[in-house]
């Protein structure tokens, strides 16, 4: 019987140790400005010829309207508005009290001059810059993929 109890209690302890393990990687993927919190941004692995990226993200707790004004990575050139009412800068209002998101059905950032493949898994670094809150830098992770 004693031994049961053992290994019963070795699970729990390494139960409990794997969730510790996720828990700062799901922390990783907000961020908090002065202005509202940014969570999540990611994009699609990327194909070898691709040259384009969608970067999606949700703004919430916005305490002071704010605008997104630029976006920069290293796996990038350039950044643009894209979809629906998009311009060709970056420029997305983040109106106060509600939850804005950057989606692939609606308004996103495009990703422009990609210098290598986006890889599933892979993660790296993104600066935002918004007209009040001012630049933060963030974690871009690559999801999932529709290339096989």
């Amino acid at each position: 019987m004693r031994r049961t109890i053992g290994r019963r209690g070795m699970l729990c302890v390494g139960a409990g140790f794997g969730v510790s393990i996720f828990v700062p990687a799901a922390r990783a993927c907000e961020l908090i400005t002065s202005t509202l919190r940014v969570t999540h941004p990611w994009t699609r692995a990327t194909g070898p010829e691709a040259t384009t990226a969608v970067l999606c993200m949700k703004f919430d707790e916005v305490q002071e309207a704010d605008r997104l004004i630029s976006v920069q990575s290293p796996v990038a050139a350039g950044a643009e508005m894209a979809g629906a009412g998009a311009g060709p800068t970056v420029d997305f209002v983040i109106p106060r009290g509600g939850e804005t998101l950057l989606s692939e059905s609606g308004t996103y950032v495009r990703l422009t001059g990609l210098k290598f493949p986006l890889l599933v898994g892979r993660s790296y670094p993104l600066t935002l810059g918004f007209e009040k809150a001012g630049n933060y830098i963030a974690t871009l992770s690559v999801d999932y993929s529709r290339f096989t």
